[in-house]
């Protein structure tokens, strides 16, 4: 069996952690009140900065470590997050993960810059003060009378090492507030044979001799308050001894330990509750009820992390029993065994069931991909000078996987033309009336077996005219040809074209909302359109659930079975004798509604006679209907979609193919498709009639 590397395993913790960070900062751009945030963004800096160095990441220790030296003005609360601040410390994070997932392409005079102007931000008055020598604590000379410090009995959580916490760092941080005296209490070991080696079963005495308060020391053990208890004393006036290094002093052998000095030994053994305690705690030599360990086991389970490529596999798998179980129930119905029958149905209940449950596996909330473009709209809103407020909705909906990585590209493509192209400049949104900060809205929500993901902005909204004239001037249409505002809106998605004024590094050249009609088509998705002049613009993508197994509708067309995407179909009528006479108009009566329609066995090339009842099946995309004449509706059929080879790849009105129960294939119809096809008939049918 093969385990990760624990390297990439610090790769993907640290991503996870990246998120948090980023996401910290720049709400505490919005809110730079918020104590919360800047507490959330430095458990990120200490976990991160703690566990690179025990993966052996020595720079992003070191770097990690100046970020939060410098930094801890603002925890502090001695300066407040400005924008300019918030855009450094971005840029230090990208540096750090630049650090972790490509060393190589890093340089220190990089990092070097970032600390420089983060220090600039940070400590105005002090230019050439070093960012690392900002808190080092001052030495104390032995033997030099000290004024009152404080006596810590240490006790943490044994799970502590799990979570990533170093107890040996917090000591550490610890004794750079002063000289610090350190004995480790081993009462709590157990023997070897019982000893879980991910357990801590330490705890410390400690003297401190610094004339700090009390907050100074609840700051190192901000992110453990709840993992650890602290029992904390002032201690009297007394001499302080000779400072020892405190990992010196750990590493001594027993016998070492027991031949210090007289005033340490005591500390060791005397009862920390004899002190007037600032804090009422439990003796030190009183040893604490144990925690169920239910409870941390319960922890340790709630999630687990999975390879993804162990998903897909587990995906394949089901998809291969979903058939197998067609083809055992198909069997069933042709014979005449009860027993037979009732073990194919139980099969199929339990195979529909798990199914179910591993493609809830695959689910992701959509709200992991919509935090990915905050970051970028705060970039984008500093780069082109345009206030923007980004809002999300519904980031509680899930989504496969697969089409959570295909839709990250498409989504940024819109929002960067939302800022870049709809929102206005802050001169022509005072003009018109509206607030200086324009608004990027970003949402998802469940309609079906589809999830309708939408981008709206609030800016000016689409000029139909100057499309009209690009599209006149690239030879798109003709002069003066008749179009609908939507008929026109579609141009933006033809390859190449573009009505910027000016090529910049954002837009101009024409490629980028093609590739977002091509990328969600090839996710069996649609792509809508809608604007109000001056009010802004409504792109609305809809996308199927899953890319793996969906529920189709199985049709026959002559000899062939075709599955069209059940999500997609409206209703099935029939095709009336009226509606034969009409063969050279291909429209359909539905409810004083004129829907245009396709007779599958002309597109298909089928040979024979058709059916004497055939079957119109009335689909849709968007707001656009068209009816599919089949010979035969056979029925719900769960579809495992099987991708086409490439020597399939000009037959564009196919999106894929599956297993039938009796081995066969069938072919899965490209929605999409079908509805232009239908429509480019339709305008060579008006053009024909207007000759």
């Amino acid at each position: 069996m093969s385990t990760m590397d624990p390297t990439e395993v610090f790769r993907q913790e640290a991503s996870e952690l990246f998120e948090v960070l980023e996401g910290a900062l720049l709400d505490l751009g919005q809110r730079p009140d918020d104590r919360e945030l800047v507490d959330s963004a430095f458990r990120a800096l200490h976990t991160i900065k703690g566990s690179g160095a025990m993966f052996g990441f020595d720079k992003v220790a070191s770097f990690t470590h100046e970020f939060e030296t410098a930094f801890d003005r603002v925890r502090k609360g001695e300066i407040k997050p400005t924008q300019e601040l918030i855009s450094v410390a971005l840029a230090a994070k990208d540096y750090i993960r630049a650090l972790i997932e490509d060393p190589q392409s890093t340089d220190d005079v990089i990092g070097d810059a970032i600390l420089a102007d983060l220090k600039r931000f940070v400590f105005p008055d002090q230019p050439a003060t070093p960012v690392a020598e900002v808190t080092d604590a001052p030495s104390l000379v032995p033997g030099e009378s000290k004024q009152a410090g404080w006596h810590l009995y240490l006790e943490f959580e044994s799970h502590i090492l799990r979570n990533g916490s170093n107890p040996l760092d917090l000591l550490e941080d610890l004794c750079k507030l002063g000289p610090c005296f350190v004995v480790p209490v081993t009462d709590g070991i157990p023997f070897l044979d019982e000893m879980e080696p991910e357990d801590c079963y330490l705890k410390w005495d400690v003297k401190l001799h610094a004339a700090c308060d009390k907050d100074a020391i609840d700051d190192v053990f901000m992110f453990v308050q709840d993992e650890m208890k602290l029992t904390l004393s002032p201690l009297e006036q007394v001499e302080a001894p000779a400072p020892m290094p405190l990992f010196q002093l750990l590493d001594e052998e027993p016998a070492a330990v027991a031949e210090m000095t007289a005033p340490v030994v005591e500390v060791a053994a005397a009862p920390v509750a004899a002190q007037p305690a600032a804090k009422v705690e439990p003796k030190p030599d009183a040893k604490p009820e144990p925690k169920p360990d239910a409870k941390r086991d319960d922890r340790g389970i709630a999630t687990v992390r999975v390879q993804a490529e162990r998903l897909d596999e587990l995906m394949d798998r089901v998809g291969e029993l979903v058939i197998a179980q067609a083809r055992l129930t198909q069997l069933a119905s042709s014979g005449s065994d009860l027993s037979i029958k009732m073990i194919a149905e139980e099969i199929e209940r339990l195979a529909s069931s798990l199914r179910d449950t591993t493609m809830g596996a695959r689910m992701v909330p959509i709200g992991s991909l919509f935090g990915r473009f905050r970051r970028l709209i705060h970039d984008l809103s500093r780069d082109l000078s345009k206030p923007v407020e980004f809002v999300t909705t519904g980031e509680d909906t899930e989504l496969d996987k697969t089409m959570i990585e295909c839709l990250a590209d498409p989504l940024v493509h819109l929002i960067r033309n939302a800022i870049d192209h709809g929102i206005e400049d802050t001169a022509s949104r005072a003009a018109a009336g509206k607030t200086e900060q324009g608004r990027i809205e970003l949402a998802a929500v469940h309609s079906g077996a589809q999830v309708l993901v939408t981008v709206k902005d609030n800016g000016g909204g689409l000029n139909t005219a100057r499309i009209r004239a690009k599209a006149e001037e690239q030879g798109l249409i003709a002069a003066g040809a008749v179009l609908t505002d939507h008929e026109i809106h579609q141009f933006l998605f033809h390859p190449g074209f573009s009505t910027a004024q000016t090529i910049s590094a954002l837009s101009g050249r024409g490629v980028g909302m093609d590739v977002v009609k091509r990328t969600i088509e090839n996710m069996r998705g649609t792509i809508d359109l809608s604007t109000k002049p001056g009010q802004g613009t409504t792109v609305t993508l809809r996308l199927p659930l899953t890319l793996a197994i969906i529920e189709g509708l199985l049709i026959r067309v002559g000899e062939g079975r075709y599955i069209i995407p059940l999500s997609a179909v409206e209703e099935c009528i029939e095709l009336t004798a009226e509606d034969e006479r009409s063969r050279g108009r291909n429209f359909l009566n539905v409810r004083g509604n004129l829907v245009p329609f396709l007779r599958l066995r002309e597109v298909m090339a089928a040979s024979g006679t058709p059916d004497r009842h055939q079957k119109t099946i009335i689909i849709s995309t968007g707001e656009t209907h068209v009816g599919l004449v089949a010979d035969q509706i056979i029925g719900n059929h769960q579809t495992v979609i099987k991708s086409l080879s490439k020597l399939h790849s000009d037959v564009t009105i196919f999106s894929g193919a599956t297993i039938l129960g009796d081995g066969t294939a069938a072919l899965i119809l490209d929605v999409a498709q079908l509805v232009a096809l239908a429509q480019s008939k339709v305008e060579k049918q008006h053009i024909s009639e207007a000759a």
